[in-house]
């Protein structure tokens, strides 16, 4: 607790209405308005009652009455149904980062190369592709929705949502953006389901080649760059545990995921180079034909182009992001900060 929060128990208040709008859309930050009026004239009355303004120890009981943020911000809100307020965050957030950055990719660039080299028509590729695509996106979607719902029940039945104290609350901010501990919990789960993947790839080929796996085997290019890419991997899911242990380290998140921006955009340019600097009449640095004859080696040249492709555009969005990065590392150099962030990210709910 600071020497502010016991001077002023009314910015007990505030932290609570705070960390309500932190899980309200911005479109619906005025719903808070409402509930500020109503916890004022809940303390004003109480004061008029005890002829003396309120300690911190009463506003806290008005607001542990009212109910914990994210609660309150859910009976705001639009309900969610099958998955709630506490938990949807994440729901979205990892639903996004399995359809639109993991599978869409390897649907483009892998898959449906492979389905126009099989097929030779680009139409019945293209048709292919997305009823392919439609279906995995359509199971992963189900079984993520449904390991959420499990979650959301189990969750309900705990009554996590009784066990907070107003005053775990973070201190108030500046209005600048601050991560999300949520959001870093997420983003901690994804790559630990990238790490467990990429440790599958090497006995499960299927996993990154699909169907293709049968007649494609991976180039001598991969056993060279695998390690890199699996301790980059690693690196990421260890700077996030230090992000949501050490909340109070500011600058380590930007700084951290500058460097490690700067990593991968490193990995990524040796593996360009390297596979232009493959020697040999059939130019296949990536994968290569195992067996199938003419048409195998076909399928294997048109991959090999499309992760070439797919690559360089990785390049080139993780060179935007590290300017991007930089620019936001000096900044939060050169800003001095008012106060110490202590546990806010990991105490909003």
């Amino acid at each position: 607790m600071t020497n502010t929060s016991r001077r002023n128990p009314m910015e007990l208040m505030d932290r609570y209405l705070q960390a309500v709008r932190f899980w309200l859309p911005k479109s619906q930050h005025d719903l808070a308005l409402e509930l500020a009026e109503d916890l004022h004239s809940q303390v004003e009355a109480k004061a008029a009652e005890l002829g003396r303004p309120l300690d911190e120890g009463e506003v806290s009981a008005i607001l542990k009455e009212c109910g914990r943020p994210v609660v309150v911000a859910g009976r705001l809100r639009p309900q969610d149904y099958l998955i709630g307020p506490m938990i949807f965050p994440a729901y979205r957030f990892i639903l996004k980062m399995t359809l639109l950055w993991m599978m869409l990719p390897i649907f483009v660039f892998v898959v449906g190369p492979v389905h126009f080299a099989t097929t030779g028509s680009l139409g019945a590729a293209i048709g292919s592709t997305i009823g392919a695509m439609w279906t995995g996106g359509f199971l992963a979607a189900g079984i993520i929705t449904m390991v959420f719902v499990v979650i959301e029940r189990t969750q309900s039945k705990l009554r996590v949502a009784d066990k907070w104290d107003p005053r775990s609350l973070p201190p108030l901010e500046k209005p600048e953006r601050k991560a999300s501990g949520g959001k870093t919990a997420c983003e901690l789960i994804f790559n630990l389901m990238a790490l467990a993947w990429l440790l599958l790839v090497p006995y499960k080929p299927f996993l990154i080649l699909g169907p293709a796996a049968s007649f494609l085997n991976a180039g001598p290019m991969w056993h060279t760059f695998y390690a890199p890419v699996l301790l980059l991997t690693v690196a990421s899911i260890l700077r996030l545990i230090v992000i949501l242990v050490r909340p109070d380290w500011v600058r380590f998140p930007v700084w951290s995921k500058l460097l490690q921006t700067v990593l991968s955009l490193v990995v990524v340019n040796y593996m360009i180079n390297a596979a232009g600097q493959t020697a040999g009449a059939a130019w296949h640095p990536f994968v290569l034909a195992a067996q199938g004859g003419e048409q195998a080696v076909k399928i294997a040249a048109v991959v090999n182009v499309s992760i070439l492709v797919s690559l360089v555009c990785t390049w080139i969005g993780l060179f935007i992001a590290a300017v991007v990065q930089t620019w936001q590392a000096v900044r939060s150099f050169t800003r001095k900060e008012s106060f110490t962030p202590g546990s806010a990210s990991l105490h909003v709910f």
